[in-house]
């Protein structure tokens, strides 16, 4: 009898584990449904802090959470390891590489991947930074590279393995940018005795001609300046055109010598959106309407990365903000849908936009307040810990910063593949 009634509760599937994926079960788990939560990952990953792992600030399990342990009192939500391959929407069936599931309703937050925009040569040999994996590739990558330049006799290649290239002018290409320039001139300098830092390079390419291009213009121009004081070279209006793992040619014909390239310009919808039957808009985002639906298929709610949601003149910014929100307009509507209410429109609050440059170093701007230096870092520190899924990784990301912050330390500084 038991299993009639809970086979009777309307089965809301969700693709996709982060920021939206996360919300929405966690918003629909105390109502009267059945949840089923997939994602290729077992845990929850808090993307915006990738850039710390990939710098040896961080280590994995301090920002990423077992999915399970999240849902661990809620008995209506089962999770799936499984990659989502197709949706048919005229059966309501969801196809995974571990077989088929069927849905009542349907919320894609399948997240977006990085966007090398048909570079081949770059996606091939440079670094992408949206996984796990990959930052910690990163992360082997750097500390080898100072371990073979210490004992390399050939200057010109020497050089090349000490100087780092990240591609693109936004948050994550600024944080990283900063968070490598504090590893390399407040830890590396001190342990690698018979090295000539000044052949360090470090340089942060931005095609546009403006670094963190919603911020307003003062915030702007004082993030160019930090970095400048941090050593990183910024170069504006410099497009890049091919890289081969050892060398990066620019837009009329300047070719820097370089073991690594850190590729940080660009994010599109996950390939899953591709194999849909869903119109696509730009960054390859599938077009939803006003609740968040497809036009066509009112049982289906696309969120996050993957939706293409107009507000004004341009779409909502691929940031965690906006799937958090639009997670929270979709359990209502869904839970409005049941009870056969009307539905809400989405209507996106602006939270601002924030970045680190490093130690001391931020720049804030939400509405009409914009800061700058020690209290925007306060602000920025205090946000991304309080957005940390699980009260342990607060606690150790906390004071994991306060050891960096007193004694300039980074304490995962360990190579783990070679």
């Amino acid at each position: 009898m038991q299993n009639e009634t809970v086979a009777k509760k309307p089965h809301v599937v969700i693709v996709g584990a982060g920021f939206g994926g996360i919300r929405t079960a966690r918003a629909l788990a105390k109502n009267d449904v059945k949840i089923t939560l997939i994602d290729k990952y077992n845990y929850h990953l808090f993307q915006p802090l990738l850039y710390q792992v990939a710098t040896a600030g961080l280590s994995v399990d301090d920002i990423a959470y077992p999915v399970r342990a999240i849902f661990r009192d809620q008995k209506n939500v089962d999770f799936r390891l499984a990659e989502v391959s197709n949706v048919d929407f005229e059966t309501k069936v969801v196809t995974m590489n571990t077989g088929q599931i069927s849905y009542d309703y349907l919320v894609v937050a399948a997240g977006g991947m990085t966007n090398y925009f048909g570079m081949a040569s770059m996606e091939k040999n440079g670094f992408g930074m949206k996984t796990l994996d990959e930052s910690v590739e990163i992360r082997n990558h750097v500390l080898r590279m100072f371990e073979l330049a210490a004992h390399e006799r050939d200057a010109d290649k020497r050089r090349a393995l000490l100087t780092f290239v990240i591609v693109g002018g936004g948050p994550t290409g600024v944080e990283s940018a900063g968070a490598l320039s504090e590893l390399i001139y407040h830890v590396m300098v001190k342990e690698y005795h018979n090295m000539n830092f000044k052949e360090v390079r470090i340089m942060l390419v931005e095609a546009s001609d403006k670094l963190l291009a919603t911020m307003p213009e003062e915030l702007r121009d004082i993030t160019v300046e930090t970095l400048i004081r941090k050593h990183v070279e910024v170069r504006m209006c410099v497009q890049v055109t091919e890289y081969d793992g050892q060398r990066m040619s620019l837009k009329g014909g300047e070719v820097i010598p370089t073991y690594t390239v850190i590729w940080a310009a660009g994010v599109k919808a996950n390939n899953l959106i591709d194999t849909l039957d869903v119109e696509q808009a730009s960054m390859r985002r599938a077009v939803v309407n006003e609740y968040l639906q497809l036009p066509t298929r009112p049982e289906v709610f696309i969120i996050g990365d993957a939706a293409h949601c107009m507000q004004g003149e341009r779409p909502l910014p691929m940031v965690a903000p906006v799937a958090m929100q639009q997670a929270d307009a979709t359990a209502k509507n869904i839970r409005n849908i049941i009870r056969g209410k009307e539905l809400k429109k989405f209507v996106y609050k602006e939270m601002g936009n924030m970045a680190t440059i490093g130690r001391n170093a931020a720049v804030v701007h939400m509405g009409k307040f914009k800061t700058h230096g020690f209290f925007a870092w306060a602000i920025w520190s205090f946000v991304h810990i309080l957005r940390l899924i699980d009260f342990r990784n607060r606690a150790v990301v906390f004071v994991k910063w306060m050891w960096d912050y007193l004694v300039y330390e980074r304490v995962v500084r360990i190579i783990t593949r070679q």
